[in-house]
Parts: C-alpha cells; structure tokens; sequence
C-alpha cells in the first residue's frame, strides 16, 4: 500500500454520536486505538468514524460503530453486548475484520488481465508463458 501523507487515526476521525458524550470520547479513543494501524492507509481527511449507543446501560443497549472511507462502501457494526466496554471492543473488532475484508477484495490476486497488460503490444500469452505465469 502507498504511504499516506496524513493517515487516518482514531482520535482525529471519530466522532460520538446518540448516547455519548464529548467527556466520553477521550476513553473511547483509547478503547479504538488498535485500530490506527488499520487506518493508516486511508487519508484523514478522507475517513470518518462515529460511534453511538442505543438505551445505554440498559438491557437492550446496542452500540453502532460507522465507518466512512472516500472510494468505499460506509461500512457499520454493531453489538447487543450488555457490558458498554464489552460492547465498544466488539464493534472495534468487528470493524477492523470488515476492513481487512474489504481491502482483500480490493486488491487483485492471480488476475490473468493484469498480468496481460505486462505483455508487449498487449500481445496474448503463449501456452509455456501462461503457464509459467500461471505458477508465480
């Protein structure tokens, strides 16, 4: 992945939504901070997070956490856990599998196309070259 000149980091993204206070960001952020590394490869200003918590600390409480990345779908988690620190971990843990996900369907794997365009005049394969970069 190319170096990002301002990358993505938890505390300069996220924002508290419903059932949160700005007193309590400072704790979520510490709570969100693994998930910097993940981040990182996504311009600042190009990535928002907000986390929000229906019926806090009541038995149905459920926390939400969105993702906004430019260029990709908004990706949400959510989790029904009864403990809030529980719950927080859940939903970070959650998004950082959705956005490894997401950045492996991404890049291209054994793509015959692209290895094609490699080739001069876009001249097609012969079958000991296919299969040779069939093996790589």
């Amino acid at each position: 992945m190319s170096a990002v000149a301002n990358p993505a980091t938890v505390a300069e993204c996220l924002r508290v939504g419903a059932g949160f206070s700005q007193g309590d960001r400072n704790w979520i952020a510490e709570q969100f901070a693994t998930l910097d590394a993940r981040l990182a490869g996504f311009h600042a200003d190009a990535t928002e997070l907000e986390v929000s918590v229906k019926d806090r600390e009541a038995r149905g409480q459920k926390v939400t956490l969105e993702c906004w990345v430019a260029g990709r779908q908004k990706i949400v988690t959510t989790s029904t856990e009864e403990d809030l620190h529980a719950a927080l971990n859940d939903v970070r843990d959650d998004l950082r599998r959705k956005l490894n996900d997401a950045k492996t369907r991404q890049e291209p794997r054994h793509n015959k196309h692209l290895r094609a365009v490699d080739q001069p005049d876009g001249a097609p394969l012969q079958d000991a070259e296919r299969e040779e970069a069939e093996t790589v």
